[in-house]
């Protein structure tokens, strides 16, 4: 449903509530311009409405931008504790899950390093929402934690350092490899998937059946 709100032509949603015009405009705007270039104004005059409005239901761009990733965006949950999967199988799909999330957001968000200003003015506004890329870090500690607690992570395994090895490789993967000859990847997201976690497990004592 929702890769049809934003996937459709834009003159198709003008008769959407305003709120969803809003976030379409500024997915379609941040993914053409970056954050930066993505202004309030223009956001507003593509959704056909005011600024006055988008700041009635958003408040701010940062918040806007935390809802359009939300909502418009892959989504990257905390990976589910204690369930029947194996471990492979869970950091095996939140690795292709992190992979279309820092596909999609890295584009959109890197503009930020270009305006020091503002960079500091949206991670001000991150920490009040209690968002920011840390949080799927400390998601992905924490359920590390816990499978080292259950006995199924070797017990001297530093769950920071393995949540970062697994998301670091899934964020330089957002742009590692647009200068090669080919301009893509040489594998698969799913082969990726496969091998980083099949290596990071056979640093935390477990091969990738464990």
């Amino acid at each position: 449903m929702t890769e049809d709100l934003y996937h459709r032509p834009f003159g198709e949603a003008t008769m959407a509530p305003a709120r969803t015009r809003v976030l379409d405009a500024a997915l379609r705007l941040m993914r053409e311009a970056g954050l930066v270039g993505a202004t309030t104004k223009e956001i507003a005059r593509t959704a056909r409405c005011s600024e006055a409005v988008l700041y009635k239901y958003f408040g701010s761009k940062e918040n806007l931008f935390v809802e359009v990733l939300r909502t418009r965006l892959p989504r990257l949950d905390p990976p589910p504790a204690g369930g029947p999967e194996t471990l492979a199988a869970v950091l095996t799909a939140y690795c292709r899950r992190a992979v279309a999330f820092y596909a999609e957001t890295f584009p959109i968000a890197a503009s930020l390093y270009a305006e020091p200003a503002l960079r500091a003015r949206h991670f001000e506004a991150l920490r009040e929402l209690g968002a920011g890329p840390h949080v799927p870090l400390r998601h992905l500690e924490e359920y590390l934690r816990e499978e080292r607690d259950a006995g199924r992570v070797a017990a001297g395994t530093d769950p920071r350092a393995a949540a970062a090895l697994l998301l670091g490789a899934c964020a330089q993967r957002a742009f590692a490899h647009e200068a090669t000859e080919t301009g893509r990847a040489p594998e698969s997201d799913e082969e990726f998937a496969e091998a980083i976690v099949a290596t990071l497990l056979g640093g935390l004592g477990r091969d990738a059946e464990g």
